[in-house]
């Protein structure tokens, strides 16, 4: 009996070795190259089943393949597969090529004509923490998609599930909501990819859901589901069926305990578009973001509300952002983000207390902690407020991540306002980006920022001092330039002196 033969390959980028070391050569990476089977040459027909070969069977793959210029090929416009969920098509791209959601659509979150959606023959991988709304959202999807076609018809949807059986996949489409009828969607229990063949073929559907990437295995692999080897070979098995068939493939990812995808890194390099659903158990909103789309924009965000019936994409977040906000409270203010195409109003809180140890303790939620600590350092050093011998804990609130340096002035308010007890007045909202000698700085897309803040009710934006002359044409809504934070802080302390007097005389 020949001996089998075996190689390591590296659980973090998928790199393989002929013996094992202590650490990967290609990601430097320690302790993280596992002992599997070889994979055999997929050339071998003998080492291939009937099954994994008609999963393999490419049309006219006889002939080989020629060069051909590019000015021969023609550039066309194919149209997009609606996914029925408006902010699902907004993070995917391509508006104005989609077609119409089901007939009568049109309910919350639902997609409507000239909207985005899937590229035929694309993969998705969509991941994201346990309990975060994955699975919820694909049979939403399929749902959706489903219901465009009759029943049992070719170009409906597939759900292969890994993880549920159809029965517990019933119990958790009862709860979706009537607009996302499942009863014809076809369902399948499998693990083992070569079985999807015969399904696949006999339904001819125009999306398959696979719940999830991890839990599928091959019998061309002889290691466990889930390790590297399954997962890469799994999803190049589907990649290439979803491609020859011209096939949407939703592939469910698990992440691992650090936020990342699980498995290979060659599983985010194989598949078209990767997307991550990000929010917090507390929190109700869930934001979808692309980190890879090879046909759309990786800037749009999707924000949707987990709710007893699903999710439901929220047309209007700021509203939903805002509407808790008290009114007259020291340390908020008002952010006006962009998040791809979408303008949309954020509230930053900011509390400053007295150090109770001999070092004080910065806390943040929703921001990263090196931002905190420049503004920090900044209005130290050019503004005369006192923060260096403090606690200062800052939360955005929504369960929203800000990242854009756009939200350094409301940040900075937000905290002088905690310092000074200086509630900042009602309809005030600030943008800009703080320089490390204290200026204020210009930011992108400054226009729709304050045409959003001033839908909502805004009427006084701070912004960097030289562009005020363009938005003039802006109505309902003053822009007050500010060189640097020291300026932004004399503004703080006046407009309250102006209106009715703080609740207190605390000063820093």
């Amino acid at each position: 009996m020949a001996r089998r033969r075996t190689i390591y390959a590296c659980t973090h980028c998928g790199a393989q070795q002929p013996r094992w070391l202590g650490r990967c050569p290609e990601c430097q990476t320690w302790d993280s190259l596992v002992e599997e089977a070889a994979r055999p040459d997929p050339t071998d027909g003998e080492s291939l089943s009937g099954e994994a070969r008609d999963l393999l069977e490419v049309e006219g793959a006889a002939g080989s393949a020629k060069p051909r210029r590019l000015g021969e090929i023609e550039s066309r416009n194919t149209p997009r597969l609606s996914s029925g969920v408006a902010e699902l098509d907004r993070v995917l791209g391509g508006g104005g090529q989609g077609y119409a959601g089901p007939p009568g659509g049109g309910g919350q979150g639902l997609a409507g004509p000239q909207t985005g959606g899937f590229v035929p023959g694309s993969v998705v991988l969509l991941g994201g923490e346990p309990g975060v709304g994955k699975s919820t959202l694909a049979l939403q999807v399929a749902a959706l998609v489903q219901s465009r076609g009759e029943p049992g018809a070719p170009g409906g949807a597939l759900y292969i599930s890994g993880e549920e059986s159809p029965a517990q996949i019933r119990l958790r489409a009862d709860r979706l909501p009537a607009s996302a009828s499942t009863d014809a969607v076809q369902v399948l229990a499998e693990t083992r990819v070569e079985s999807f063949a015969e399904p696949w073929r006999d339904c001819a559907p125009s999306l398959v859901v696979i719940d999830s990437v991890q839990t599928m295995r091959t019998q061309r692999i002889e290691s466990a589901p889930g390790s590297v080897a399954q997962v890469r070979e799994s999803a190049a098995l589907l990649a290439a069926t979803a491609k020859l068939h011209g096939t949407v493939l939703l592939l469910v990812g698990h992440v691992t305990k650090d936020g990342s995808l699980a498995g290979p890194r060659v599983l985010e390099h194989l598949v078209d578009v990767v997307l991550g659903f990000e929010g917090d158990r507390n929190h109700a909103f869930r934001l979808l973001r692309a980190s890879k789309n090879r046909f759309g924009s990786t800037q749009e965000v999707g924000v949707f509300s987990m709710g007893e019936a699903g999710l439901q994409g929220v047309a209007n977040p700021s509203e939903l952002f805002l509407a808790e906000r008290a009114r007259d409270a020291p340390g908020s203010c008002i952010i006006p983000l962009v998040e791809g195409t979408r303008p949309m109003l954020v509230e930053v809180q900011a509390l400053v207390a007295p150090a109770t140890y001999g070092t004080p303790r910065r806390t943040t939620i929703g921001i990263e902690d090196g931002r905190v600590a420049l503004i920090l350092a900044v209005l130290d050093r050019r503004s005369d407020v006192d923060l260096l011998s403090r606690d200062v804990y800052v939360n955005v609130v929504g369960g929203v991540r800000v990242s854009e340096p756009a939200a350094d002035l409301a940040l900075a308010l937000a905290i002088v306002s905690s310092a000074l007890d200086l509630p900042l007045p009602p309809d005030a909202a600030a943008c800009g980006e703080v320089g490390l000698g204290g200026e204020v700085r210009r930011v992108a897309q400054l226009g729709p920022r304050i045409r959003e803040a001033a839908r909502l009710g805004f009427r006084r934006v701070l912004v960097p001092r030289g562009v005020g002359a363009a938005l003039r044409g802006i109505e309902g809504c003053e822009s007050i330039e500010v060189a640097d934070v020291a300026e932004a802080v004399s503004w703080l302390r006046g407009s309250r002196a102006e209106s009715a007097s703080p609740r207190s005389s605390k000063r820093a």
